[in-house]
């Protein structure tokens, strides 16, 4: 009776492992498949990035030029210190280069508000929203399947434990049914 209930116990734990070997399997070419997925991903995103990063270094270059432009233009309206007072140079020079960056960061602070928003749409279109959401949708419910799978193996083992308990319980009355504690040598 025994025997065969060790027999019984090492077949069920032979069954587990074979279960676990096999979620793991499963596990690994899940991960496999969303590896590949993304690797797609990447190559669709270079692949309508190309056009759009030369945009932006367009865009980027425009700018630069901007701000040239600005620089000099500030450079030509700002009017040059008189030579001729030599005591009143020294304090003025200070004060000017301050405007000049403040009117500068308040050029370009409206611009670049206006440029993020479209840069973001320009940089995401709809369809790779969609397939960036498909995907985190599909890990979502990976992981909801390998929770339903641990939850499974778990009942399995508390019903092979139950089932193992009742057993040797069952042998054990039968056999002893009043005194058990003292012919348990036997």
């Amino acid at each position: 009776m025994l025997l065969l209930l060790l027999l019984l116990l090492l077949l069920l734990l032979l069954l587990l492992l074979l279960l676990l070997l096999l979620l793991l399997l499963l596990l690994l070419l899940l991960l496999l498949l969303l590896l590949l997925l993304l690797l797609l991903l990447l190559l669709l995103l270079l692949l309508l990035l190309l056009p759009l990063l030369l945009l932006l270094l367009l865009l980027l270059l425009l700018l630069l030029l901007l701000l040239l432009l600005l620089v000099l233009l500030l450079l030509v309206l700002l009017p040059p210190p008189p030579p001729p007072p030599p005591p009143p140079p020294p304090p003025p020079p200070p004060p000017p280069p301050p405007p000049c960056l403040l009117l500068l960061l308040l050029l370009l602070l409206p611009l670049l508000l206006l440029l993020l928003p479209l840069l973001l749409q320009l940089l995401l279109p709809p369809p790779l929203l969609l397939l960036l959401l498909l995907l985190v949708l599909l890990l979502l419910l990976l992981l909801l399947l390998l929770l339903l799978l641990l939850l499974l193996l778990l009942l399995l083992l508390l019903l092979l434990l139950l089932l193992l308990l009742l057993l040797l319980h069952h042998h054990h009355h039968h056999h002893h049914h009043h005194h058990h504690h003292h012919h348990h040598s036997q």
